[in-house]
């Protein structure tokens, strides 16, 4: 069982919030950015982006020697404003979209999960929120 303390990472895009979406939505885009360390990447991301859809990603280390798939049941989503996803029966992923003067403004926050300190987890969750936003506002974000 985790705690139910929700920990939270942020970021402010350079982008309006249809191009913030996409980029963080769009599965050939999820795989640009979702990990947390130039070591990793993420081969494959598959996104159904309704209620009681699933968000499925691998992360895995570039030489193969560890990996990970990482699963989510969306219970809410409002286009270009929010999505909320049930990792299990016992943790939730809440991504928070909002304009700010122009820019993007998200905010995440997840339930740990209870199996490392929750400052290792915020440094994980904010490194893939920083190479999120880099993408986002990059050339190609979408």
């Amino acid at each position: 069982m985790t705690d139910n303390t929700l920990l939270t990472v942020q970021t402010l895009l350079k982008c309006d919030l249809a191009r913030a979406w996409s980029a963080y939505t769009d599965p050939q885009a999820i795989v640009q950015w979702n990990f947390a360390a130039p070591e990793w990447h993420c081969p494959r991301a598959d996104n159904d982006l309704r209620v009681g859809g699933m968000l499925r990603t691998r992360m895995e280390a570039k030489d193969g020697s560890m990996g990970f798939d990482f699963e989510g049941t969306y219970t809410e989503v409002v286009p270009l404003q929010r999505l909320a996803y049930a990792l299990g029966e016992d943790r939730l992923v809440l991504a928070v979209f909002s304009d700010s003067d122009g820019q993007t403004q998200l905010t995440v926050s997840f339930t740990p999960d209870g199996s490392f300190p929750a400052d290792y987890q915020i440094e994980g969750w904010q490194a893939i929120l920083n190479n999120y936003k880099a993408f986002a506002e990059g050339p190609t974000g979408t």
